[in-house]
């Protein structure tokens, strides 16, 4: 029996169930989103100019360096590009193919602040600018654990329909960092099939508030 929401076509006497595509596949809705990414995107930018100037001050100021970070991330149709962020560790100490892990001490002070606030998350405004990202969707992963997880975990490339965001439904259900790929995945793969702007909206609340619990 298909799902009311599914079709059978008939096909050479054959019936085939048709699947809907995904919320997000859906037409005009990528474009609708990319609208409200752009117009948050700049408004953003402009409340959070004071600290975004504090950060990158603290950073120059902490330790030698740059003051931005980036990094080759894996994005919507695996599409590689650079993610920046403040630069939270000492030069030269970060990889492409580990973890950071809690009292990591590649992280300077000033680093461990920022990442405690996600304030080292905020010049991928300029991403999601460019076109790289959006404000909500799935985190973008490194090229080296994208192919490592391609061929482990079940339906991880399906993650990569959507765009890829700063925060995400696996991120404000706590499934960050070491935590179970597998749910992560569960998680991302469940946002994209029931996208909505209402489910951004819930996003965006829970992860102010898991900042706000931060400070």
């Amino acid at each position: 029996i298909a799902p009311d929401a599914h079709h059978v076509d008939d096909v050479m006497g054959i019936s085939l169930l048709r699947v809907p595509p995904p919320a997000l596949g859906r037409p005009g809705r990528l474009r609708a989103k990319r609208a409200l990414d752009v117009t948050a995107a700049f408004a953003l930018l402009a409340v959070s100019a004071p600290i975004f100037v504090t950060a990158a001050a603290a950073v120059r100021l902490s330790s030698p360096g740059p003051v931005f970070f980036r990094q080759r991330r894996i994005g919507r149709g695996g599409t590689p590009f650079d993610l920046l962020k403040f630069r939270s560790m000492r030069v030269n100490s970060d990889s492409d193919t580990t973890w950071s892990v809690v009292n990591d001490r590649r992280i300077t002070p000033v680093g461990r602040l920022l990442r405690k606030t996600s304030i080292d998350e905020l010049p991928q405004l300029y991403n999601v600018l460019r076109g790289d990202m959006s404000l909500i969707g799935p985190r973008p992963e490194r090229p080296h654990f994208v192919e490592q997880f391609g061929a482990e975990v079940p339906h991880y490339e399906d993650r990569h329909r959507a765009p890829v965001g700063i925060t995400g439904w696996a991120q404000v259900n706590k499934l960050r960092g070491d935590s179970s790929i597998t749910e992560r995945v569960r998680m991302d793969n469940y946002y994209i099939e029931h996208w909505s702007p209402w489910l951004d909206l819930v996003i965006v609340l829970r992860t102010v508030g898991e900042i706000l619990r931060c400070l």
